[in-house]
């Protein structure tokens, strides 16, 4: 007997531009791009024209000359955010936020209270197009795992519901690339050996996939090539890392300026690491080239630290590591995260004199733009610089 299919996956569609084309009647129907230099966000009318999120504004603007861009305005992508997830809470007490615009729901316990998950589903959408006037599109499946692969096959501004008995025929039927971790270099491996489909991965043996990806990533796509998922879903989870990142668009981009933007990361992800009492070991570096491949390094510090220039120091350690790369690849975006985050907050009493200072140093800055805002204070290497915007996050 099969489980119900009772877990939503509820994903804006193309939520800056939305929101952009909701508080402008003007945007309606016309494509929209959200970002100058590069672009954070666009609209489906500009995607079907090939423009894409990462994409340099000037080739953006070549594709699709009519596009109108507009400069992002991330208080009101946050308000907006806000505003769905109380759509969310209100109609389920199951909700885990992925980011500002997609949540899992579980509707598993409201059948008598509430109807069916699709009928759920089907409220939900008209809720918040009504409520917070946007589109919103929601996958239903038995996994999380199938229920994100549903909403993203139903964009935009659709609803799909899989039953369990036809959730391996719908699986198997697309391509590669819908699996979690596939990504461009993965997909080539697959693609070298003939393997496009979903249903081509499942019949290979999990000693196969291995042997061609590697032990993680083999046992995790032939697990869900069978759609075995069995997380829940997860309300209260703290987040697991904090990060921040900045999309620079096509250099060339001197090596002064990449290490002020690490600065400027760094500084950004260690106030709020204080702020939440939450030290963290792991550091790792996000980079995306010119040709849109990617590549993280991390490194694990033997304690656990909120300190600026420790983690700046690690990130720059990544950084040389990665020079020869970029040098020869070119560099359009920088992300800086920390993880294995400390919930008991607890740091090093006992610290030496220019590590105490540093502290000293990095609390008196925190109360400074506490005081005066966040623009207060930056690195002199970035004065004169756009240090571009800050991406909303679910609340900590």
């Amino acid at each position: 007997m099969f489980v119900p299919a009772s877990i939503l996956h509820a994903d804006l569609d193309a939520f800056y531009a939305s929101v952009e084309q909701r508080d402008d009647p003007r945007l309606r129907g016309r494509p929209v791009i959200v970002g100058g230099g590069v672009v954070l966000a666009c609209s489906y009318e500009a995607k079907r024209r090939g423009v894409r999120t990462a994409m340099g504004g000037r080739q953006a603007r070549a594709l699709c000359p009519e596009a109108v861009v507009v400069p992002p305005r991330m208080r009101a992508y946050s308000e907006a955010s806000k505003a769905v997830f109380a759509v969310f809470r209100d109609t389920t007490p199951v909700v885990e936020g992925i980011s500002i615009d997609e949540a899992f729901l579980d509707v598993g316990g409201l059948r008598r209270l509430a109807g069916t998950p699709l009928e759920i589903a089907t409220r939900l959408r008209a809720r918040v197009l009504a409520e917070v006037g946007l589109p919103i599109t929601v996958g239903v499946a038995r996994t999380k795992f199938l229920a994100k692969v549903a909403s993203g096959v139903a964009k935009p501004d659709g609803l799909l519901l899989v039953e369990p008995a036809g959730e391996l025929d719908f699986l198997h039927a697309l391509p590669v690339g819908r699996l979690w971790g596939v990504g461009t270099v993965t997909a080539a491996k697959l693609h070298a050996h003939r393997i496009t489909t979903v249903g081509q991965v499942a019949r290979l043996g999990e000693a196969t996939l291995v042997s061609l990806l590697g032990e993680w990533a083999g046992r995790h796509l032939h697990a869900l090539a069978h759609n075995r998922d069995p997380r829940p879903v997860v309300t209260g989870r703290r987040r697991r890392s904090v990060g921040a990142q900045r999309a620079l668009g096509r250099g060339p981009h001197p090596p002064a300026f990449v290490e002020a933007v690490l600065g400027e990361l760094v500084d950004r992800v260690t106030r709020r690491l204080r702020a939440g009492g939450r030290p963290g070991r792991t550091v790792t570096l996000r980079l995306r080239f010119a040709d849109f491949t990617r590549v993280t390094r991390s490194q694990t510090l033997p304690r656990a630290t909120w300190q600026t220039q420790t983690i700046l120091d690690a990130a720059r350690r990544l950084h040389a590591e990665a020079a020869s790369t970029i040098a020869q690849r070119g560099l359009t975006l920088v992300g800086i995260a920390v993880a294995n985050l400390d919930d008991g907050g607890a740091v090093q009493l006992e610290l030496p004199f220019e590590v105490a200072d540093q502290a000293g140093l990095d609390g008196a800055m925190d109360a400074v733009r506490e005081r005066f805002g966040s623009a207060a204070l930056t690195r002199a290497s970035l004065l004169g610089r756009g240090q571009g915007p800050t991406v909303p996050l679910l609340p900590e």
